[in-house]
C-alpha cells in the first residue's frame, strides 16, 4: 500500500510537470503559427496507451514514463524524424520561423517549470506557512558527528554565516554547507571561519547522513524506555543525564558520542531526578543505544513557525525558487568533485519513488503528506528547468544554443550538423538514463536503497 501511494504521488507529480512544461512549448509555436503534429504525456515507442486526434495535433499517452513531448513540424528534435526536412521548408515549419520566434518556443517549457514552482511556493508560504528548526535558538550551540568534526565543526560551535551569507535554518544550513566552501562559526566567543573539509563532506554522504551531522544541543532528558534491558535498568522517565563513567555529558551529542564508544558494555551513568544526583549502571547495546526515548519538548524549543500574508507569500515563493534553484547548480560542484564523488549518491526514479513523503497515522494508515507534495513538486519543477537548459544537444538548452548561435552569427546552423548534434544528445541522454536505473538497481540488490 505505501509503496503504492508513493509510486501514485511520483507519476501524479512527474504528469504535472510534464503536460505543463510541454504546453509551455506547444502555446507559443501555436501562438506563432507553427504546426504541431503531437502532444505526448510520457513516450510512445511502438505504440501508445491512448492517443486522440483534435485539428493537426495528436494528444495521446505514451508507456514509457520518461517525461513527454511535443512535435513540431520542421524541427529536428528527439523523434528524429528527419524525413519532412528533406523538402522545401513551408511556412508553418518551424525551421521556417524567425530565430527570436523559434527561442520563444524553445524556452517557453523552462520558463512554465520556473513560474509554476514560484506559484507552488508561494501558496505554500500563504496556506502554510514554514515550519524550521531556527539556528538562532541553538543556544548551546551544535553537537556534530565525526563526520562533522571531520568538515572542520567542533561541538559547541554556533553557525554563523556559509559563504558569507547568513544561516538561519538548519534544514537549508546542514545542506548548503556541503555544497559550500567557507562557513563562519562563534567559537569560544569569537569568530572563526574555516574551509569545508571536503573529506568530511564525502564521509557525511557515504554515511548517509546528509541532514544528522549537525544537530541542537540540549540536555538529555529521558522521556520513555523503550526496551525491556532499559526498563530493568533502573533509568526512570525525566532523568537527566549529566555524566557516564566519571566523563560530563551535559548535551545529548556527547552522550550519543560516549555511548557509542562503549557499545555492548555496561556503563555507570549519573543521572539528576528531582533535584538530586543519582548514578545508575545500565547496558549499552551493539549499536551505542541505550534503549531510552529523548523528551521531544526539547526538540520543540529550537522549532520556529513562520506565517507569511499574501502580500509576503509572492516575494517569499520567488526567493525559494532562486534558493532551490541555486541548490541545483550547487551540487554539481559536489557531484564531480574527485575527493567526494558526489555521483556515487544520485539516484534516480526508483530512488525517487522510494523517498516519496507519506504520513502515518497511530494506527499505521498511510496517507499523501500534500503540503510534502506539492513541495517537492516546486523542487522538481525547478530541477526540470536547470536540467533542460543545459546546453547539450535533445535537451531545450541544446536548441538554445543553435538559435542563439544563428541570431549572432546572421547564419543558421547548417541541418546536418543538428541532425548529427541531436543524435548524440539523445545517445548520451539514453546512456545516463540507463547507468542511473542500472545505479538504482544495483543499490536495490546491494541493500543500500
Amino acid at each position: 500500500m505505501e509503496i503504492a501511494i508513493k509510486l501514485f504521488q511520483f507519476i501524479l507529480s512527474i504528469s504535472i510537470l510534464v503536460i505543463l512544461h510541454e504546453l509551455g512549448h506547444f502555446l507559443p509555436a501555436k501562438y506563432f503559427k507553427t504546426k504541431v503534429e503531437k502532444f505526448y504525456l510520457f513516450f510512445d515507442p511502438w505504440f501508445s496507451l491512448a492517443k486522440k486526434k483534435i485539428g493537426e495535433t495528436e494528444y495521446g499517452i505514451g508507456w514509457l514514463p520518461f517525461g513527454g513531448y511535443v512535435k513540431i513540424a520542421g524541427m529536428v528534435d528527439e523523434s528524429m524524424d528527419t524525413e519532412q526536412l528533406k523538402q522545401p521548408a513551408q511556412p508553418w515549419e518551424f525551421r521556417a520561423k524567425p530565430a527570436w520566434q523559434r527561442l520563444i518556443i524553445m524556452l517557453g517549457g523552462v520558463t512554465v517549470n520556473f513560474f509554476l514552482a514560484w506559484l507552488i511556493y508561494s501558496c505554500l508560504s500563504l496556506f502554510n506557512g514554514e515550519t524550521y528548526t531556527d539556528l538562532t535558538k541553538f543556544n548551546n550551540g551544535i553537537g556534530v558527528t565525526e563526520a562533522g568534526k571531520k568538515m572542520g565543526f567542533q561541538n559547541g560551535d554556533k553557525i554563523i554565516n556559509i559563504d558569507g551569507k547568513p544561516a538561519e535554518r538548519l534544514e537549508n544550513a546542514s545542506i548548503n554547507i556541503l555544497l559550500g566552501d567557507n562557513v563562519t562559526v562563534l567559537r569560544n566567543g569569537k569568530e572563526v571561519t574555516f574551509p569545508v573539509n571536503k573529506d568530511g563532506v564525502a564521509e557525511v554522504l557515504k554515511q548517509r547522513e546528509a541532514k544528522l551531522y549537525i544537530t541542537p544541543r540540549f540536555p538529555m532528558i529521558i522521556d520513555s524506555l523503550a526496551t525491556p534491558v532499559s526498563q530493568a535498568s533502573g533509568l526512570k522517565k525525566g532523568d537527566q543525564i549529566v555524566a557516564i563513567n566519571g566523563k560530563q555529558t551535559p548535551y545529548f551529542d556527547e552522550v550519543s558520542s560516549s555511548l557509542s564508544e562503549n557499545k555492548g558494555k555496561t556503563v555507570n551513568i549519573e543521572v539528576v531526578r528531582n533535584g538530586k544526583p543519582e548514578t545508575i549502571a545500565a547496558s549499552v547495546d551493539q549499536n551505542g543505544k541505550l534503549g531510552v526515548g529523548v523528551d521531544q519538548k526539547a526538540l520543540a524549543n529550537f522549532i520556529t513557525d513562520k506565517k507569511y500574508s499574501f502580500a509576503e507569500s509572492i516575494p517569499r515563493g520567488f526567493e525559494r525558487s532562486i534558493e532551490s534553484l541555486t541548490m541545483q547548480v550547487k551540487q554539481f560542484k559536489i557531484m564531480f568533485n574527485s575527493k567526494i564523488q558526489g555521483y556515487k549518491n544520485v539516484g534516480g526514479p526508483i530512488a525517487i519513488v522510494k523517498n516519496m513523503p507519506v504520513d502515518k497515522n497511530a494506527d499505521g494508515e498511510i496517507s499523501i503528506n500534500w503540503a510534502a507534495f506539492w513541495g517537492f513538486t516546486a523542487m522538481f519543477s525547478v530541477w526540470l528547468a536547470f536540467l533542460n537548459l543545459i546546453p547539450i544537444p535533445g535537451l531545450d538548452g541544446g536548441h538554445v544554443i543553435f538559435t542563439l548561435y544563428e541570431m549572432i552569427v546572421g547564419k543558421p546552423v547548417p541541418q546536418k550538423v543538428l541532425e548529427n548534434a541531436q543524435t548524440i544528445g539523445v545517445i548520451f541522454l539514453l546512456g545516463l538514463m540507463l547507468v542511473i536505473f542500472g545505479s538504482d538497481i544495483f543499490k536495490i540488490f546491494a541493500g543500500k536503497l
